[in-house]
């Protein structure tokens, strides 16, 4: 039984769709193991300030997820899926407003 429950952002949701196929499979598993473990191995915590939720990362070669944990209620919101380089996580801020 999961734990948490995961939720994928609309934007998020399209950016998968978009994915090249190989990588679109690794993000798909990698989001439905977020519902057993939020915190897994290859994920790492970023910083923001003035922010409740616990946000994370997952590296897939040079694709990340990105995602915010709200253990209060169990709850993990994917908030996009980006490339990096160019991508330098300017956008949290808005990506965390736009949620519930």
């Amino acid at each position: 039984m999961s734990r948490y429950s995961v939720y994928i952002t609309p934007g998020a949701w399209t950016e998968v769709e978009e994915l090249p196929g190989h990588i679109r499979q690794r993000v798909r598993h990698a989001i439905r193991d977020l519902a057993k473990e939020s915190q897994p191995a290859n994920s790492q915590q970023l910083s923001i300030s003035g922010i409740q939720q616990e946000v994370r990362r997952i590296r897939l070669d040079k694709w990340r997820i990105i995602y915010a944990i709200t253990e209060s209620d169990n709850v993990i919101d994917v908030l996009a899926i980006r490339k990096r380089p160019p991508y330098d996580y300017g956008d949290l801020a808005g990506l965390l407003q736009n949620l519930r």
